[in-house]
This record gives structure tokens, sequence and C-alpha cells, in this order.
């Protein structure tokens, strides 16, 4: 077969065209961003950080290709030993983790590479429900089907992340029960579900109340007051990050030319977006990158109404909400109607572990995809087991 862009770049051209744009936006503003920083950090190089996250970008944009040409039903015969995978590395995680800025969720890897294991626990979770809400029709029709195959995973997965990282689990969280009511489970039981969550979640509020000065529960309390009292002290990325995006009016200060980059703490991760507004302004910033994280949702809604299999529907409803709606959380922080979270911008804040799994989140629904444009990946091969073929 001879090779071209047509057999390497397979699937939805849309999302194509998106992953460009956020690969362009990644480039310019982490630069941008962390340029000063590097040349302080790296004996003058300012481009010490452009050079490893163009690194990271390139290793994403492979691993999409190869996920992507990748039939997407194999993904549900693995994605039960990645989920238990992903639990072992949690417990790991929290035991001997790597403590960084009072939180342990990364751990080391041979070759002194970083991991930030809650990545990958949410790609897996929400492969994992996918497998179930797909073949486990039959269980799912009882209370007790419910609890096991979908309530208990979404408990444990979040309860093993949220020690140490609070936002992603209620992100995490919020995205699984949101498949689950696109799922057209029971009503019954998904009030069922959502009352017991709500019970834990009060007993869980009262204890970080009551012992305000345990683990992470003081940083939490001080970002939830900091955010609900208008007359409290703001803290320095509240202000810093507002200042930003005031300051970038429509059309932004130009490119390299942030002034609140020298004092946003993480201005290329955490305030990416503060940064990127700042410089190219709403117009040629804030809007479009909203506009492309918008028009994957759409892509991938499209996707999802034409895919034959469920497990292709329900994979590709859960991973583009958690791009998308990880994306909004991200800017809902630099533009202070979230608390801080410490959500990075999908495939184009700084991070390797990030992006990557973003990526591979990509390459699955470019894999659905495919097999949308490409009838005959959808065909069973084995009459006998055509009922469940279908499903997943």
């Amino acid at each position: 077969m001879k090779l071209n862009s047509a057999n390497i770049f397979r699937g939805d051209r849309g999302i194509w065209i998106i992953i460009l744009f956020l690969f362009l936006y990644s480039v310019i503003s982490v630069y941008s961003a962390s340029a000063q920083l590097a040349f302080r950090s790296s004996s003058g190089s300012t481009s010490f950080f452009l050079f490893k996250q163009i690194l990271y970008l390139l290793i994403a944009v492979s691993a999409i290709i190869i996920i992507h040409n990748i039939p997407y039903k194999y993904f549900s015969r693995i994605s039960v030993y990645l989920w238990y995978l992903s639990l072992g590395l949690l417990v790991f995680t929290l035991l001997w983790g790597m403590n960084v800025n009072d939180a342990r969720r990364w751990i080391q890897l041979p070759g002194g590479i970083t991991f930030q294991t809650s990545d990958f626990a949410k790609l897996t979770l929400l492969m994992y429900l996918s497998r179930n809400l797909s073949i486990k029709e039959a269980e799912l029709k009882t209370f007790k089907g419910v609890l096991n195959k979908i309530f208990i995973p979404i408990l444990i997965t979040c309860g093993l992340i949220f020690p140490e990282d609070l936002s992603t689990a209620v992100l995490l969280f919020g995205i699984s029960m949101l498949l689950v009511i696109y799922s057209r489970l029971n009503i019954k039981y998904i009030a069922i579900m959502l009352a017991i969550t709500m019970g834990v979640g009060l007993v869980m509020f009262l204890t970080i109340k009551a012992y305000p000065e345990q683990g992470r529960f003081k940083t939490w309390n001080n970002r939830f007051e900091s955010f609900l009292d208008p007359n409290g002290k703001e803290n320095i990325q509240e202000v810093h990050s507002k200042i930003a995006i005031a300051t970038g009016g429509l059309f932004g200060k130009g490119p390299g030319k942030s002034s609140q980059r020298n004092i946003l703490p993480h201005p290329y991760s955490d305030y990416i977006f503060a940064v990127i507004v700042e410089e190219l302004g709403l117009l040629f910033g804030a809007i479009p990158l909203i506009s492309l994280y918008l028009f994957l949702f759409l892509r991938s809604k499209k996707i999802v109404k034409k895919v034959k299999r469920k497990f292709g529907a329900y994979l590709t409803a859960g991973l583009s909400s958690l791009i998308v709606l990880q994306a909004l959380s991200n800017m809902a922080v630099a533009t202070n109607i979230f608390p801080v979270t410490g959500q990075p911008l999908p495939f184009v804040s700084y991070g390797g572990t990030s992006i990557f799994f973003t990526g591979l989140a990509l390459g699955i629904i470019l894999s659905v995809s495919r097999s949308v444009q490409e009838p005959s990946e959808e065909k069973p091969h084995n009459l006998e087991h055509k009922n469940i073929k279908n499903n997943e």
C-alpha cells in the first residue's frame, strides 16, 4: 500500500484539523509563557521548555496515528486489564508517589520519567464503563448489577484519586455519571447512585470542615474560601489571571508580550489560557480556542450518531466529554468562574503525561470515526458472536 496522508491520517478530518491547531497553539503559547523562565533556569536558553513540549506533542501525535489504526473493538477487551492496572498504580502513588507541592500525584519511572497516574485512570475508567454499559445490559437491569459493574468502579477509582487530587476526582465522577445518564440506564438506579454520592459527599465536606488543617484539607479550604468570599483576600493566581485577560482585550498585546507570565505561577500549564488571551486577545486567542474544543464535541457527537456498536458510541461520548469539560474547567479557573483546580488545558498546556493521554483519547475517538467511514471495520468476523460484537 502506497503511504500518503490519506492512509496515515485516517478517520474524521475535522478532528485532525483540531489536533493541528491545538498543536500550533501549544507550541506558540508554551514558548511565550516559558521563555524567560527557561532563560533563568537553563543557562541562557529560552527554548528549553519549547523543545520538550514539541517532543511531547510529537510523541502524542505518533500515539494518535498508531492508536487510530487499531479497530476500536479491541479496546473493549483490554479495558478490564488496563483499569485494574490503573487501580494498582493509584494505590502505589498514594503510598510511595512523589510528593510535589504537598500532593502525591506522580510516580517516577526508570530513566527519570515522571508519570501522573490519574491521567491513566481517567482514560481506563471511561473505557471500562463503556464496555460494561455495552455488553453487560442484562446485568444492568438489576440494582446489584449496576452497583457492581458501574457505581463501585466509579467510586473506587475516584476515591483513590480524591485524597491527592480533588478536582480530578470530581471531574471524572461527573463525566462518568454523564456517560451513565447518556446510556439511558434505569432512572431509578441513577437516582439511588446520586443520592448515595450526595451522602458520601456531605460526610466528606463535614470532615474537611471539621479538620481544616489535615493534609490537603487546608489547601482545599483556602481555595474555596478565597473563591466564595468576595471581600476576602484574593490569591496571586486569581489577581494576575484576571489582569492578563482584562488587558488582552480584543486583539491582545501580541505574541511574546505578556507581562503576567512573569508573575503567574505555572503560566505555561495551569494558567496558559490567561497568557493566550493576554497575547492574542479574544478574537485570535479565546474565541478560536474555545471553538476548537466545541468543534471537537460536535464532531464527536456526529460520530456517536453514526457508529453502529454501542461500545463505540459510549467510548466516543465519554472521551470527548473528558477532553472538552477539562478544557472548559481550565478556562473557567483562568476567568475566575471556578476555584483553582490545577486542571491543564488538553493538548495545549505544558506537560508530557497530560498530552500523551489526551493523544490516546483522541486516537481512540479517531479509531471509532474510521470505522464509521470504513463500514467493513464494523462487520462482525464471527456470526456466532454477532450480537455481542454489535454491542462492543
